[in-house]
């Protein structure tokens, strides 16, 4: 496999023949210890702070174009490369910074299926920090600038889930807990779900058998045409704070959906007077 034709799920034996390579960009998305701790060689760490506005209440909104040059400046990324992303968790943060490259218009890029458990499992190379000079977002303060244009037509928001609740045509995919979705589990001021929606957990795209890489997508794909979420349709996913809808939203791209994702989520939605709720 060379890298002009890597698919959008890569599974980490197939990486890790291509690695090192000068254009390839490996970045992490996790916490700072746990990347510390241990991470794939040459790999950039994006911690999941940075990847999100951070203001209440809806804080999974997506930071200023400012801040995301920032981000992306420090981790060396470049038109010309193909970006790999990977967290320790079975996808979620890795999905959330697939959909950010949407946004800003890189469209070359790969998810590790399975991402750090799965490397570790099969044996493959880690690095702790100590053992080469770690790259962190922030550390790199001379790479080049890396302008950002938000593309908000990837951002859906309040006024087009509201316009498409009636649409036959469209469907929103929450990809929260059952409870959640329910009313029953408290996360907001109101709680419940948008009328119409049809619920996923992310958690059962995950084989857990199979070291956290995603089920197989014909079998996602059934169970999500038996609840109404199919190609022929708009697709919005969101969870909370557009975290775990970020597995979600990769998926929708892997399967061919046309999906795209409401990143104020239900921390915005719940704690506004003036939404529909059902329970």
């Amino acid at each position: 496999m060379n890298i002009e034709s890597l698919p959008l799920i890569v599974e980490p034996a197939a990486l890790n023949a291509l690695l090192p390579n000068e254009n390839l960009l490996v970045l992490a998305v996790c916490q700072q210890n746990v990347y510390l701790s241990h991470h794939i060689a040459k790999s950039v760490l994006i911690q999941p702070s940075q990847l999100v506005s951070g203001i209440n209440p809806a804080t999974g909104k997506i930071p200023t174009a400012q801040q995301l040059s920032r981000v992306f400046s420090n981790a060396g990324l470049r038109d010309d490369v193909h970006v790999i992303v990977y967290d320790d968790e079975g996808g979620g943060w890795a999905g959330r910074l697939i959909w950010t490259l949407d946004v800003i218009g890189h469209r070359n890029y790969s998810y590790l299926n399975g991402g750090l458990i799965a490397w570790f499992k099969l044996g493959l190379p880690l690095l702790a920090g100590n053992e080469e000079t770690a790259t962190m977002v922030g550390s790199n303060t001379s790479a080049p600038e890396y302008p950002v244009n938000i593309d908000h037509s990837q951002i859906v928001d309040i006024a087009t889930i509201l316009n498409q609740i009636d649409d036959p045509q469209s469907i929103v995919w929450d990809a929260r807990s059952k409870e959640e979705y329910d009313g029953t589990r408290i996360t907001a001021q109101r709680n419940g779900h948008i009328p119409g929606a049809a619920n996923l957990d992310w958690l059962e795209l995950i084989d857990r058998e199979n070291d956290w890489r995603l089920l197989p997508l014909t079998d996602i794909a059934t169970k999500l045409e038996a609840l109404g979420i199919s190609k022929d349709k708009s697709v919005i996913t969101h969870c909370q704070t557009h975290h775990r809808s970020g597995l979600t939203y990769l998926v929708g791209k892997a399967l061919g959906y046309n999906i795209k994702a409401y990143d104020g989520s239900w921390s915005e939605w719940g704690n506004r007077a003036d939404t529909p709720i059902e329970q």
